[in-house]
């Protein structure tokens, strides 16, 4: 049955007679839809890097953009997903979200046939693919409803951590596909790269045909399957979504609201792009915050009748300085994580892919392919999977030993190891052999990256703890949304400061920010006589 109208797991004999079975079925459907979320969404990181090789007629600022716009559409596309499982129930949210992202992937394969096309066309496709940014908080939300509080952190930590896997996926996924005609005559024809690129197992020479197009249509084959598992095989829980009306009533307040959330993010990135795309009118630190109020207040005011009602109270987590703390420390873990994944690509193309020569005489740099850089395609998927995998570790652990002390730990090795990144990446960027700098400058990155997944399952072991039921999921969603924006600075600040030649100073910020929220954790959650201690 679709829907479940009685639903107690915090009653132990409910939880095992009837609760931990369905939990944990919604629980398996929804780490691989969540999974082709991150995919489809992070997949421009990837795609830009294979651009490059391809010779596409973009600037690498330009193709930095493309991964920005991604970033910043899926954060904003979070917004409303924080409430769409009380608006419109588990089972129809995550089937519509899931089936969504068949247009953003077939698009993408569609434009990236045509190299000549406008930069605005290839725009366009990137932020429709924020949609799979969009359904982590609504996948979170909705798994936070089904486990009881004393698993919380393990249950989000496997959804998460394993969704997650999708940018690990993704990186390995589409360099293998880019090399095969998987769809023959429907899949249109190669292009013949013009660098060398590479995948997981090594260097692809230059001269080789590539079906970068497949970086888009592949992931139908799995979509379709996956949208008939959701709608089958999950559950509308009827206490948490007691007016989701029927199924197209439900879908149409997603849709409704989906569209409202890209209103702002079209506006806002044309305010910020420069021309010829948009007007360049502020910097991202404008633009960001621009971009969530108006997110916030479009959602509040153009919702209507009982969905207004529903919004209204949903809203109530702003009044929480708790909602606000534990949202700085989610974008210290997911932030970063998703950041970093989304710059790493283009970052290890530009930096180590490139030789460095300063002109003594005119004190200028010349930058030029360098035969001995490492590939991106290669590499880049490690720190993410790293990531993902040490996420349930880190829920785990929360269960365990509480959620703000594990924060402590992490966001100290994070600081530490963003320094020694940001010194190994100016070695590299003034250096005519940058390639002697990789393996430090990769194993460091990993290490952010294994922090910033432990981090993430703490952190939300942390808001199962502090808020109720109710709200839980609504302030899961939140942060998820807020810190999805890393996936938007982190290509934009390190993408500016490589183009003012000082790509250490990218990270150096970061470790400030990093060092500020560790006192935040523990003035809130740590030190004696705080309102919360955990633990």
């Amino acid at each position: 049955m679709a829907d479940i109208k009685h639903w107690d797991v915090e009653d132990n004999t409910f939880w095992e007679q009837t609760g931990r079975k369905i939990a944990y079925r919604n629980l398996w459907i929804s780490i691989p839809a969540l999974l082709c979320g991150f995919a489809v969404w992070m997949m421009w990181g990837i795609i830009t890097v294979q651009m490059l090789n391809l010779g596409f007629p973009f600037t690498q600022e330009e193709l930095f953009t493309l991964s920005a716009i991604a970033g910043i559409s899926g954060a904003t596309m979070r917004i409303p997903s924080s409430f769409f499982i009380r608006l419109a129930g588990g089972r129809n949210v995550i089937f519509l979200t899931t089936a969504m992202l068949l247009a953003p992937a077939i698009g993408t394969g569609i434009v990236l046939q045509h190299p000549d096309w406008p930069l605005w066309s290839f725009q366009l496709m990137a932020l429709w693919s924020g949609v799979g940014g969009g359904n982590f908080a609504s996948s979170m939300s909705n798994i936070s409803t089904f486990f009881p509080k004393r698993i919380q952190g393990t249950a989000l930590g496997l959804n998460a951590g394993l969704g997650n896997f999708g940018v690990t996926s993704m990186q390995i996924i589409i360099p293998l596909v880019m090399t095969v005609g998987i769809f023959g005559a429907l899949g249109g024809e190669p292009m013949t790269l013009v660098t060398d690129s590479g995948w997981i197992f090594g260097k692809i020479a230059a001269g080789t045909p590539t079906w970068i197009q497949n970086a888009g249509f592949a992931w139908v084959l799995s979509l379709v399957p996956l949208a008939i598992l959701c709608w089958f095989g999950m559950n509308n829980l009827k206490p948490i979504s007691p007016d989701t009306g029927s199924p197209l009533v439900a879908f149409a307040k997603v849709t409704y609201l989906y569209t409202l959330a890209f209103i702002p993010s079209i506006t806002i990135l044309y305010l910020y792009l420069p021309a010829p795309t948009g007007l360049g009118l502020f910097s991202m630190w404008v633009a960001v915050p621009l971009d969530i109020i108006a997110a916030v207040l479009m959602m509040k005011l153009a919702a209507f009748g009982a969905m207004k009602e529903n919004v209204a109270k949903q809203f109530a987590i702003f009044k929480n300085k708790h909602t606000w703390s534990l949202t700085a420390l989610y974008v210290v873990t997911f932030g970063s994580f998703i950041g970093f994944s989304m710059a790493l690509p283009l970052s290890i193309s530009v930096i180590f892919g490139e030789t460095h020569t300063l002109d003594a005489t005119t004190g200028v740099w010349t930058h030029a392919k360098n035969p001995n850089g490492p590939s991106a395609l290669q590499y880049a998927w490690i720190g993410p999977f790293v990531g993902a995998l040490t996420r349930p570790v880190g829920g785990w652990i929360a269960d365990k030993m509480g959620g703000s002390i594990v924060t402590q730990v992490i966001s100290v090795i994070m600081a530490l190891a963003s320094v020694y990144v940001g010194y190994l990446m100016m070695l590299a960027f003034h250096s005519p052999t940058p390639e002697q700098y990789f393996m430090p400058f990769l194993i460091t990155f990993i290490v952010v990256f294994a922090a910033s997944g432990i981090g993430n399952g703490s952190t939300f072991r942390t808001i199962g703890v502090i808020f109720d039921r109710q709200q839980a999921g609504p302030v899961l969603g939140w942060t998820s949304a807020v810190a999805a924006y890393g996936a938007f600075i982190a290509p934009v600040v390190i993408g500016d400061q490589i183009k003012s030649g000082t790509p250490e100073n990218a990270m150096y910020g970061f470790a400030i920010f990093y060092a500020l929220c560790l006192i935040l954790n523990w003035w809130f959650y740590l030190r004696k006589g705080s309102e919360i201690r955990n633990p």
